[in-house]
């Protein structure tokens, strides 16, 4: 059975069934932090489950795309190596919000098996947790499977309570509750035990779905640790089977990746790397890393130094690496893109659009790898020349850290050269980098759990209103709730309604007042700390607030209507951007307050300046048009279908807001201008790149831009009163003066270059001879920017059996000059001479036998090089 039939008969199972069929959500979790990627079906649904977030609908099945390569969750170390292993892959699934559940689940997932999928009954194997006697009893009663092949499973050994495999919790605290998973026999000729065997080893039985039954809140009490699991009000139910690994039982191949999901790209990869062995696990590597990179990619993340960016820099390069290991110099990783998107199984459209854009993104990073590939080998395998017993995994982790270098790349290499690595240091170094990034980029922000009950929410007013009465739900200090706020006391302000707008999109949060006739608090920043909560940061001038007491909330207008305007700009700045480079540009990310708008997009080059103009340009004279706003809710579908751009990593409503600006149509929550006209001037200040594939341009508007435009225009003014020239003279007349400086620098270097030349000629009388050999040390000053060794050449075309030795000194450092006319190098090689002295004083240096550089330390061996200088050599020869 085809993947694509697989999939089809899952979501019309379901559908049958009455559950909704859910798009796959973005590779990139808009609702959890502490996720890096979406890896599994029920990410897009974890505020329902929370109970934060309602749809309209209790039932829903979905194909979900997933990544396992980063954090907690990452199997990128074993892709290649096992049969089901990949850091791409699809979950079928279906939900209950607080509808059906045990049974029906149970019930459905056999039928599902057997009568559709056609399963033999005799190859499936069931575990339950080992407490829970419904799911057992429904197994073995009512649906009728032998009691033998259902296994309770226990907590872990020397292990707190509910640690088992088949009991699943969302985090310490919340939702959690038994699951039954279901396990499919490959049959005797496959080592490995049934489930729940101690010793469950080998591939035989394989786990090809999970049913989770969510029943309790679990809490823990932090002075005890004891554990507490409180029955919650609405019992719901979360399941997930992987794609992959139905489809190899189904395809009777058990192996992912012999499957129709992995056949052509393996084909494919074998083309550009020229290997004739299918089943090489390389070519495994590289067909599972097409999947996941082209993915990361079309949901909005491009190769960079940290975070998700720095997992698919990771995934590319192993693929990489791995072509290199079947001896593959050549960049062919982007050449597989097509016969991904065009010859196997795919049910993401989204992926037919940007075909180009995804080959250069990952062309030029294969370039880039490449070269360091090179290097990063050239120097691991200088240091193995030596022979050592082992490689410090300092040394490792440099070329890790600093070049890019794989680890596993690294380990592979010592392994040829009979070298062993010290692993342990290297992930020591590892963790002191994680720590350090950790500390560098804690979140200093509100925590969602820490916050609020989930009953209560503000009713945002803003759109309409600048203020509004409100009534105070609640007040914290740090995180603790509290009835009072004093004078002076930095707090936080839950209002039950508010004209506020929370810190979202990219837009900044408002700022303003709360008061009443006794009290005064003064807001610096208004965010969300759930869905519906919105918080007001900030410090009590005087009086005394309390919890329930009337209050009156006024936003800064002023500072609204300068965010607002930027904000506005901000789509007609990202409408101009696609027509200037076409309608793949994609947002990644934006930042707008009251100063500025930041504006990050894909983009692999710099922008000239000539484009700057022709965006400003486009953007003004949507500003001079001064045409109207208009705001519309509508269904997301029919929001696309009007044209609505949207961002790939955000999640939206059943309702959206569609904001039309100009010749903009967005999806967009945040604040806009009536006319267009209310902008009144837009200014880009910068453009530049802020990692690989990423442009960022920042831009100003209104009377800051006026502001800019006038003080360009004081210099412009200024200058030209100075030179006493008209304004469009002055380009000819600074082209003049560049070529002159040109010319004076030119002829000043020349005169130095016969000066310095004619210096060490008048010290030629005062060589040293040693034993027929003509030594010539000296200190020189004014050198600096000359190339000695060219006027040392010269000297020696002319002379014979001579050595020069020359010293520069430079406040605190000195640099070393050494150079032996050929006649003599197979006497005295000038980089050992270098390499003597540097000894002597310190510092580095290199260079060949004919001639070498150092820098050194003013230290006291210094007023001993000339004696070191003359003992080396005579030694020497």
């Amino acid at each position: 059975m085809k993947s694509i039939k697989i999939c089809n008969k899952f979501l019309n199972f379901f559908k049958s069934k009455g559950h909704t069929i859910v798009p796959s959500s973005s590779l990139i979790p808009d609702n959890d932090s502490s996720l890096l990627f979406t890896n599994s079906g029920m990410v897009q649904f974890k505020d329902v489950f929370l109970g934060i977030e309602k749809r309209n609908y209790l039932r829903a099945t979905s194909v979900q795309r997933c990544l396992r390569a980063g954090g907690k969750h990452n199997d990128l170390e074993n892709v290649g190596y096992t049969n089901y292993h990949h850091t791409f892959f699809q979950m079928l699934g279906n939900w209950s919000f607080g509808d059906y559940f045990k049974y029906e689940s149970l019930q459905w997932a056999w039928e599902l098996l057997t009568q559709i999928y056609g399963l033999s009954i005799e190859k499936l194997w069931i575990t339950v947790y080992i407490t829970d006697d419904e799911t057992y009893n429904i197994w073995t009663n009512k649906i009728g499977v032998l009691k033998e092949r259902v296994i309770r499973i226990g907590d872990k050994k020397n292990s707190p309570l509910y640690t088992s495999d088949n009991f699943w919790q969302m985090s310490d605290n919340g939702p959690c509750g038994p699951c039954s998973e279901i396990f499919y026999d490959c049959g005797p000729e496959f080592h490995g035990n049934p489930p729940g065997n101690k010793e469950n080893f080998g591939d035989r039985y394989i786990e090809i779905w999970n049913n989770v039954f969510m029943q309790f809140n679990r809490e823990i009490n932090p002075k005890t640790g004891s554990i507490k699991l409180t029955p919650l009000p609405k019992y719901c139910v979360d399941t997930g089977m992987g794609l992959e690994r139905l489809a190899s039982i189904l395809q009777n191949v058990h192996n992912n990746y012999e499957t129709d999901l992995f056949k052509t790209l393996i084909k494919a990869a074998a083309r550009e790397t020229n290997c004739n062995n299918l089943k090489n696990n390389s070519l495994k590597v590289i067909a599972d890393h097409i999947r996941a990179c082209v993915f990361l990619i079309i949901d909005g993340v491009f190769p960079g130094n940290d975070g998700r960016s720095y997992v698919l820099r990771r995934i590319i390069r192993r693929a990489i690496r791995h072509g290199y290991k079947l001896g593959q110099n050549s960049i062919f990783f982007y050449k597989l893109v097509k016969d991904l998107i065009f010859k196997t199984y795919i049910v993401y459209p989204e992926l037919k659009i940007s075909i180009i854009k995804i080959e250069e993104i990952l062309r030029k990073e294969e370039e880039r790898f490449r070269r360091t590939l090179k290097y990063g080998i050239k120097i691991l395998e200088g240091i193995l020349l030596k022979k050592p017993n082992k490689l410090d995994g300092k040394i490792a982790f440099m070329l890790y850290d600093t070049y890019g270098f794989p680890i596993d790349l690294t380990i592979d290499i010592c392994k040829e050269y009979n070298v062993y690595l010290d692993k342990n240091d290297f992930i020591l170094n590892m963790e002191k980098q994680r720590s350090s990034a950790r500390l560098s980029s804690k979140f200093k922000d509100i925590r969602l759990n820490d916050y609020y009950i989930l009953d209560q929410k503000t009713k945002f007013v803003g759109y309409k209103l600048e203020t509004c009465t409100s009534k105070i739900i609640g007040l914290y200090i740090d995180t603790d709730l509290v009835q009072t706020i004093n004078i002076n006391q930095e707090a936080l302000v839950i209002l039950d309604s508010t004209p506020f707008y929370a810190e979202s999109g990219g837009q900044a949060g408002d700022i303003g007042t709360i008061k009443n006739d006794f009290a005064l608090f003064v807001v610096n920043n208004t965010k969300k700390i759930k869905k519906n909560i919105i918080c007001h940061y900030g410090i009590l001038k005087y009086g005394v607030l309390n919890i329930n007491n009337n209050v009156v909330a006024s936003i800064d207008i002023s500072y609204r209507k300068k965010i607002t305007r930027n904000h506005s700009a901000t789509h007609l700045l990202n409408r101009a951007l696609r027509e200037v480079f076409g309608e793949d540009i994609i947002q990644k990310g934006s930042f707008i307050n009251s100063k500025k708008i930041r504006f990050d997009f894909n983009c692999n080059t710099p922008i000239h300046y000539q484009n700057i103009q022709k965006i400003e340009k486009i953007v003004n004279k949507e500003i001079l048009e001064n045409t109207s706003t208009e705001i519309k809710l509508m269904s997301f579908n029919n929001a696309i279908n009007f044209g609505a751009i949207r961002l790939f990593n955000k999640k939206y409503g059943k309702k959206v807001r569609v904001v039309s600006i100009g010749r903009s149509i967005e999806l967009c929550g945040g604040t806009h201008v009536k006319y267009t006209g209310d902008i009144g001037l837009f200014k880009i200040v910068s453009e530049n790149g802020v990692s690989s594939g990423i442009r960022r341009i920042e831009a100003v508007t209104g009377d800051r831009a006026l502001l800019i435009m006038q003080k360009l225009s004081n210099i412009f003014h200024e200058i030209t009163i100075e030179l006493k020239l008209p304004p469009e003279e002055l380009k000819k007349y600074i082209i003049d003066m560049k070529n002159n400086i040109k010319l004076f620098e030119s002829e000043l270097y020349n005169f130095r270059f016969q000066f310095m030349l004619n210096k060490i000629k008048n010290l030629l009388p005062n060589v040293i001879n040693i034993n027929g050999i003509k030594v010539l040390i000296s200190t020189l000053d004014n050198v600096d920017n000359l190339p000695i060794h060219k006027i040392v050449h010269e000297l020696k075309n002319k002379l014979k059996y001579t050595i020069f030795f020359f010293v520069t000194i430079k406040e605190k450092k000195i640099n070393l000059f050494a150079s032996v006319t050929s006649d003599l190098v197979n006497k005295i090689k000038a980089n050992e001479l270098i390499n003597f002295i540097i000894k002597q004083i310190g510092g580095k240096g290199g260079g060949n036998s004919n001639t070498a550089q150092g820098i050194g330390n003013k230290n006291k061996n210094f007023k001993y090089i000339t004696k070191n200088v003359i003992n080396w050599i005579k030694k020497t020869i």
